[in-house]
């Protein structure tokens, strides 16, 4: 290719490029209070999420013990309905 042609494609691009690649101490700020923002949001998620956690636990702890206590009822209606069948059966022979 000619010299002259190149120079005349790769001229312009760099300049264009050139001019895209300067930032402004405005647009520094504008990206640094997004960063801050965006840390800022982060770390109330993050509080967040830890205190679900800890909400979960509780909960879990909560229905830990609600199944304990239904199975404790469950063995005691179970010894109950023994016992009845014992003393109905008793009553049968008698």
């Amino acid at each position: 290719m000619n010299k002259k042609l190149i120079a005349a494609i790769l001229l312009p691009a760099a300049l264009t490029l050139g001019g895209c690649a300067t930032v402004s101490k405005e647009d520094l700020a504008e990206v640094r209070a997004i960063a801050e923002k965006a840390a800022a949001d982060a770390s109330e998620a993050k509080t967040m999420a830890a205190d679900a956690g800890k909400e979960a636990a509780a909960a879990k702890t909560e229905a830990g013990e609600a199944r304990a206590a239904a199975d404790a009822a469950n063995r005691k209606a179970e010894e109950t309905e023994t016992k009845i069948d014992r003393m109905f059966k008793k009553s049968m022979y008698k």
